[in-house]
């Protein structure tokens, strides 16, 4: 019996009675009923905090006609109490834990009614922090609601550099009523052996109450086998000869089988992919290296880092969920990093991921503070641990478990831990050493990596800094300032965090403000920038790389350009050092809310310039231009099956015209080649970098490098026009140029996906881009930009 509907939500003043539906979150529930604004518009966060400091309660009324019944819930957040017909029969405070009641004790045939009392988020951290024999930090300056690090709930919840702070409550996942039943299969745990042209499935099923011998049936495909219970477990083997493998995005099909286990009536599923994956960490004369191997092929990690699709967990939807995994896939990624400051998905999150063939790099919920390290916090986490590695380990996604996001760090940052090191260490490897425990005793296969950024297991070093060991976070570009080509000072082996922000689309800026809104230091648009800092250090980085652009509108177009710029500098240099590095997740894919961030995708899932230049850098068959004493080498990269590429480098005045500079064909295959040097001298003062890399025949892609700022050269209107053509609601723009046209941008005043963006457009070639609006409907109204309009003015 599915409870999710028909409940009413009261706080504990009385003032506020509305409809609550499972799954849902309170602030979402109260915007719904109309008695409070929306909280992602103009400044409302602010006046909408006092929500998580009361105690709510959500009740509904039903009947049954039995009592023999289990209450199963999943995704309680957080600090709760279920009754049922006034007896409590469940206390909870973590969300991260599932539950299965038994029920029948408080039930009565007919009429019931069940209540869930919330208790408030910051009340109860509060009182928890008081209780602790001493102080244990949080990034206070990232959490303007404290204490956060008390709770088994979402750490963003309580505000994140790039968060809304209203730390909600509310279920998210299962509320329902079963049958109590004298035996189930409680758990199953799936493993894998591959050797030549075989793959052996091995499956182990814990059982609740199920008699010695009785019978549990397996079946995948067309093999089937049986297994009886034995001292309350059942194991059984399948072995698959010459098994069609599942593999990530760009390397592969992506095949899965669904594996189905009976026992009596019951009936458990499990689609899974026939693959072998490895955490390969291996010394060598760099120090210590980092890869994934995937059915014994070393694959470059490509992709983003995910937090949740929404601040509001009950406006977290599958259909909007898929279409931002689909915009990474489409992108050229192939692995997405579960963030640790947000929450275990939902189990059809990792279908999709499966699906589309993302790896899935998983942190444990524990990110940027300090967390308890007493005896029942401990335990609580054991639980979390074993459950979540129950539920999740059998995807074929699942490649990497990460016991935490920035702890090692963490003890760096507070008075408290540097006067005081030893104390707080010690409770980190208590922590850090029961999540490994639990997971490996649950799942003994699971790939595990102890933290990130982390130089490799039991060592505490600087992974921001050192580029040697293990993954690195680098963030001296974006938090200290430095220009874009300190990227090409470190080396590392992966890097699972790098970013630089940019302004929302203005599609997504007319969501929250208003025109009068419109400058980056008007109050409105800076609290939809929640980096302290953040807005200055964009524009600070504009003065040093371009002209500064003429409006509100192209300030926002050009921090868009600058930041794809960013992260194409380090990705293309990263890549170019294959197989030394192999690696890059980019800080971060979505948006939580309409914000001023580091997302490649806005809130919403429309794509940024900077997705659109991923779309580019992370192309199987790459060619980066690296800057190098005397030159700059193009060097060549390929993640699939060697290859023959011809690369031709010209120079570009501003004109437009080009001088050829040379060609070069090399085979490129597991590591990156060197193509072609530029004499420093090639190039003139007013001429660009053009280059462009083929297969024989066939055009791969092309791209145009700047040696200096563009601030230094004299572009020249570039006079853009465009031609329109609508085919089957497909709408297809010819833009043609007068002189070189640099990051030509096109907008639409209605939601929809571009073929392309951010492009070059040279005299004589028209560049071809196409759109498909999200809804059929009026045409679209497009607008176009590049580097010259958005920096002199459209007319000059």
């Amino acid at each position: 019996m599915d409870l999710a509907e028909g409940w009413t939500l009261t706080d504990d003043s009385g003032t506020y009675a509305v409809p609550f539906a499972l799954p849902g979150d309170g602030v979402s529930a109260l915007h719904q009923a109309g008695v409070i604004p929306d909280p992602y518009r103009g400044q409302n966060e602010y006046d909408l905090r006092w929500i998580c400091g009361r105690d709510w309660v959500a009740r509904r009324s039903f009947s049954v006609t039995r009592t023999d019944l289990a209450l199963v819930v999943s995704m309680l957040d957080t600090v709760a109490e279920i009754a049922v017909n006034g007896i409590v029969v469940l206390a909870s405070d973590n969300m991260f834990r599932s539950h299965r009641v038994d029920v029948s004790g408080a039930l009565r045939l007919g009429a019931n009614d069940i209540e869930i009392i919330f208790r408030s988020p910051e009340v109860e951290a509060a009182k928890r922090q008081a209780a602790q024999p001493y102080f244990v930090p949080f990034s206070a300056n990232n959490t303007p609601i404290h204490n956060g690090n008390m709770l088994r709930k979402p750490s963003c919840d309580f505000g994140w550099d790039w968060n809304i702070a209203l730390a909600s409550f509310g279920v998210y996942g299962a509320f329902y009523l079963e049958p109590l039943g004298a035996a189930r299969m409680s758990s199953v745990v799936v493993s894998q052996q591959h050797s030549a042209n075989r793959a052996v499935v091995r499956v182990q099923v814990a059982m609740e109450g199920a008699a010695e011998g009785a019978l549990l049936s397996f079946a995948l495909g067309i093999l089937r086998t049986t297994a009886t219970v034995h001292q309350g477990q059942a194991s059984a083997e399948i072995t698959i000869e010459n098994p069609v493998l599942w593999w990530p995005a760009g390397q592969g099909a992506q095949v899965l089988h669904d594996l189905v286990i009976g026992f009596g009536d019951q009936v458990l599923m499990r689609r899974i992919g026939l693959r072998e994956a490895a955490l390969i960490t291996e010394k060598d004369a760099a120090g210590l290296g980092f890869k994934f191997r995937i059915n014994g092929r070393d694959i470059f990690a490509k992709g983003a880092n995910w937090i949740p699709q929404d601040a509001l967990a009950g406006r977290i939807t599958p259909e909007a969920t898929r279409d931002l995994l689909q915009s990474a896939v489409d992108a050229n990624m192939n692995m997405i990093r579960v963030w640790g400051g947000g929450r275990y998905e939902a189990d059809w999150f990792y279908d999709l991921c499966d699906e589309l063939g993302l790896m899935v790099w998983q942190d444990f919920m524990f990110s940027c503070h300090i967390y308890p390290a007493d005896r029942a916090f401990l335990d609580d986490v054991a639980i979390e641990v074993a459950e979540q590695g129950k539920r999740l380990h059998h995807h074929a996604s699942m490649v990497l478990w990460c016991g935490d996001n920035e702890l090692i760090g963490a003890l760096t940052w507070f008075p408290e831990t540097r006067a005081n090191r030893d104390r707080y260490l010690v409770g980190y490897d208590r922590l850090n050493r029961t999540i490994e425990t639990a997971l490996k005793a649950a799942v003994p296969e699971a790939a595990w990596w102890p933290s990130s950024p982390s130089p490799g297991p039991m060592d505490f070093g600087d992974a921001w800094h050192d580029d040697s060991k293990g993954d690195m976070h680098f963030w001296s570009v974006w938090h200290e300032g430095r220009d874009f080509d300190h990227y090409r000072d470190v080396s590392p082996r992966f890097c699972s965090e790098f970013g630089f922000q940019s302004y929302p689309s203005m599609q997504v800026i007319r969501r929250f403000a208003d025109p009068a809104d419109f400058n980056i230091a008007a109050p409105v648009m800076e609290s939809h920038q929640k980096n302290a800092g953040g807005n200055a250090r964009i524009a600070e980085t504009m003065f040093r790389y371009f002209r500064f652009p003429v409006d509100f509108e192209n300030f926002v177009y050009l921090s868009q350009v600058q930041q794809g710029l960013a992260i194409k500098t380090a990705v293309t240099h990263w890549r170019s050092l294959k197989p030394h590095c192999m690696g890059a997740l980019i800080w971060q894919l979505n948006d939580t809310w309409p914000v001023c961030s580091w997302s490649s995708l806005d809130h919403g899932g429309g794509w940024k310039l900077l997705h659109h230049m991923a779309k580019q850098f992370f192309q199987a068959v790459l060619v980066s231009a690296v800057p190098v004493k005397g030159g700059i080498e193009l060097r060549a990269v390929n993640d699939g099956a060697a290859l023959d590429v011809t690369v031709t480098a010209s120079a570009v005045a501003m004109d437009g015209q080009t001088r050829h500079l040379g060609a070069a064909t090399i085979q490129v295959a597991g590591s990156a080649v060197l193509a072609l040097t530029i004499a420093a001298d090639a190039l003139g003062p007013q001429e660009m970098l053009a280059y462009t890399w083929s297969d024989g025949s066939q055009l791969i892609s092309g791209d145009c490098f700047a040696p200096k700022p563009y601030k230094h050269y004299n572009l020249l209107p570039a006079q853009l026009r465009h031609q329109v053509t609508e085919a089957d609601g497909q709408y297809h723009i010819t833009l043609r140029a007068e002189a070189l046209a640099l990051f030509v941008a096109v907008e639409a005043d209605q939601p929809g996906r571009f073929s392309a963006n951010a492009i070059t457009v040279f005299p004589g070639f028209p560049a071809a881009i196409s759109f498909t609006p999200t809804t059929p409907g009026a045409a679209p109204r497009f607008t176009i930009r590049d580097l010259h309009s958005a920096t002199y003015g459209p007319t000059a």
